[in-house]
C-alpha cells in the first residue's frame, strides 16, 4: 500500500472510532458473527421514528477492529458513543456510568445485573451497559460425515481425546481435511484448560503461573496439530493475538468437529441450510470436568461522549424487554435478561437443527465450572488469553516447544500487570 493509501486507511479506521460530536448523534460500533447487524439496523430505524431529535450513525466493522483499533482510540480519549465489545472487564474505566442517565436503574440492576460486574470498575455499582448475548463455548459435529463413515458420534461425556479418534477416523474415511478445529482463540482454549484442571487466577487475584492442568491439555492440543488431527491453518495463518474462527471450514464440510460456540448457530442456520445435518455437543470432557467457556458481547457506552442523555435513550431502548427478545429471537441468540429469560422464547427458524442446537447450549450452560462463570468478570482474563494464543501459536508452527512457549505465556503475562501498575 502506498503513503497515502495507508493514511486514507488510518483516517477511515478514525472516522469508524471517532466520538460524535454532533449534538443529537450516537454512533455505535458494531460487529456480527450472523445476522445481528441487520437486526439491530431494523431496531435503530424504529428508534430513529420514534426519536426524531436523535440520529443513530451504526458502524458496523470486523471484530478485528473493534480488537485492536478502539483500545488505540479509547486510550486516546475518543472512541464510538456506544461500542460492541468482548474485552469488557479490561476496558471498564472507559465505559461510562449510565447510572445517573438511564429512565430505571432498578430495571437494569434486576434484569442485568448478573452480568453488571463483567463490565465495571471493581467495587462501583456502575451500569456500563448490557450483554447483547450470552455465549456458551461449544462443539458442532458434522453428523452427516459421522453418518457416512459409520461412526458412532460420541456422548454426552465423551472426553477429549475418545471426539480426537472419531473424528479422525470419519474424517480418514470420508477424505475431508481437517478432523477437528478450534477457534484461534485464548478464550476458546481455556474451556477444555479448565476441564484439565488449570486455574488461571493466583491467590492474590493476579494471574498465576500456567499450572499442570493447562500444561496438559496444551501439550495434547499441539501434538494433534503435529499429527494432523487438529487443523494446523486455524493457528498459523495470523500473527500475535489476532482471532481466527475456522466457521468456513464447516459451513464448506471440510471439517468433522468444531470446537466453536453458541454464537455460531445463526451463522451455520444461514449458511449450511439442508447441505448438511449437524449438531451441537455440548464440551467435551477432560479429567476435572466438561465445562466450557461462558462470556458473550456487551453494548456498552464509552465515558468520552459529547451526548450521554441520547446515548442512555438509546441503551434504555435497546435494552426494553420487548426489544431485548424481538431480538433474541431473530438473532437465535441466548439473552442476558432475566425478565426475558424467564417467560420463555420464540425462535424465530424454522430450522430444526438451529434450534435443537440452541437447546444443547442452554442444557451445557449446566454443566460450567465456578471458575468458567468467573473469568468474564476477572480482570486480567483477556491478558491471559492474548499471551496463551501468540505463544501456542508459534508452538503450533513449529517455531518453539511447548515448553519454551509457557515459559514465554508467564512472562508476557507478568509484563503486562508490572506495566499496568496494579
Amino acid at each position: 500500500m502506498t503513503k497515502t493509501g495507508t493514511m486514507l486507511a488510518a483516517f477511515a479506521v478514525g472516522l469508524l472510532t471517532s466520538t460524535a460530536a454532533t449534538a443529537g448523534d450516537v454512533r455505535i460500533m458494531w460487529y456480527s458473527d450472523g445476522v445481528e447487524g441487520e437486526v439491530l439496523k431494523d431496531l435503530l430505524d424504529r428508534f430513529m421514528k420514534e426519536n426524531p431529535g436523535i440520529n443513530v450513525i451504526l458502524d458496523n466493522v470486523s471484530y478485528s477492529v473493534v480488537r485492536e483499533q478502539l483500545p488505540v482510540q479509547l486510550e486516546a480519549g475518543n472512541g464510538p458513543d456506544i461500542a460492541r465489545v468482548t474485552n469488557l472487564k479490561a476496558q471498564s474505566q472507559h465505559w461510562l456510568d449510565l447510572r445517573p442517565f438511564v429512565g430505571d436503574p432498578a430495571y437494569w440492576d434486576a434484569n442485568f445485573g448478573d452480568q453488571a460486574d463483567w463490565m465495571r470498575p471493581d467495587g462501583s455499582n456502575q451500569i456500563s451497559g448490557f450483554m447483547t448475548q450470552i455465549t456458551i463455548a461449544g462443539g458442532f459435529a458434522n453428523k452427516t460425515l459421522f453418518d457416512q463413515a459409520g461412526v458412532a458420534i460420541p456422548g454426552k461425556d465423551a472426553t477429549w481425546d475418545e471426539w480426537a479418534k472419531a473424528a479422525k477416523q470419519v474424517a480418514e474415511s470420508q477424505q475431508v481435511p481437517f478432523p477437528m478445529a478450534l477457534d484461534r482463540s485464548g478464550h476458546r482454549l481455556s474451556g477444555p484448560n479448565l476441564s484439565f484442571g488449570a486455574n488461571y487466577i493466583g491467590a492474590d487475584g493476579k494471574p498465576a503461573p500456567l499450572d499442570e492442568g493447562s500444561k496438559a491439555f496444551l501439550e495434547k492440543f499441539v501434538g494433534w496439530i503435529a499429527d494432523g488431527t487438529m487443523s494446523k491453518d486455524v493457528w498459523v495463518s495470523a500473527a500475535g493475538s489476532t482471532y481466527r474462527a475456522a466457521a468456513d471450514d464447516f459451513i464448506n464440510g471440510q471439517l468433522v468437529y468444531y470446537y466453536s460456540g453458541s454464537w455460531q448457530i445463526p451463522n451455520f442456520s444461514t449458511k449450511i441450510g439442508s447441505n448438511f445435518d449437524w449438531v451441537a455437543t455440548g464440551s467435551p470432557c477432560g479429567p476435572a470436568n466438561c465445562t466450557g467457556m461462558t462470556g458473550g458481547a456487551g453494548l456498552v457506552a464509552v465515558k468520552y461522549t459529547k451526548n450521554p442523555k441520547e446515548v442512555a435513550k438509546v441503551m434504555d431502548y435497546l435494552a426494553r424487554e420487548d426489544i431485548v427478545k424481538e431480538f433474541s429471537e431473530r438473532t437465535l441468540f441466548l439473552p442476558a435478561h432475566k425478565g426475558v429469560v424467564a417467560k420463555g422464547l420464540d425462535f424465530k427458524t424454522d430450522d430444526a437443527q438451529a434450534k435443537a442446537a440452541l437447546a444443547e447450549f442452554i442444557d451445557a450452560s449446566k454443566t460450567l465450572s465456578d471458575l468458567a462463570r468467573k473469568l468474564p468478570g476477572w480482570h486480567w482474563s483477556d491478558t491471559v488469553y492474548g499471551a496463551l494464543v501468540t505463544r501456542v501459536s508459534q508452538a503450533a508452527a513449529g517455531e518453539m516447544p511447548l515448553d519454551e512457549a509457557v515459559t514465554r505465556i508467564d512472562a508476557d503475562i507478568a509484563a503486562k500487570v508490572k506495566d499496568s501498575g496494579l
